[in-house]
């Protein structure tokens, strides 16, 4: 690590500690050649995830942007934000445990759906219909035959 200073390149870590999010590590050092105590931060290099839309355009993923779809198939249901919270967490985690930068719409509406159709089947329809773009109430009425079944 450079010395702001005076540009020497050895340094000692007197403190490190991790940041109040935990997403960091907070270092303190010292330079080796003038004695400067400085302070960096470590954090996890993270690449961009491409979400490919049915279009095939690509954009960011935004977790926010998955929550508000959540949020939307939710509405007025017994579902506490956290929960709400949680699966948008527990999406998020599993494209980035994924090892491919690119996932499709598609594939992140089927890992929403399987947690709303545990958590509230009346949100997994809503949600549903959206996602697959029921087109007519035959198509709707089976997807709650096929929930009733299941249950």
């Amino acid at each position: 690590m450079k010395c702001p200073v005076c540009g020497y390149t050895e340094s000692k870590v007197i403190d490190s500690r991790p940041t109040e999010e935990g997403s960091s590590i907070r270092r303190r050092r010292e330079c080796l050649s003038c004695q400067n105590r400085f302070t960096t931060y470590e954090t996890i290099e993270t690449l961009p995830l491409l979400v490919v839309k049915k279009d095939k355009t690509r954009e960011l993923f935004d977790k926010n942007k998955l929550l508000s779809g959540i949020i939307t198939a939710c509405h007025k249901r017994p579902v506490a934000m956290e929960q709400m919270e949680s699966i948008a967490g527990e999406v998020e985690a599993e494209i980035q445990n994924s090892l491919s930068r690119e996932i499709s719409s598609q594939r992140i509406g089927v890992l929403v759906m399987e947690k709303l159709k545990d958590l509230d089947p009346v949100a997994y329809v809503r949600f549903a219909s959206v996602y697959r773009e029921f087109k007519d109430l035959d198509t709707f009425m089976r997807e709650l035959e096929a929930l009733g079944a299941k249950k």
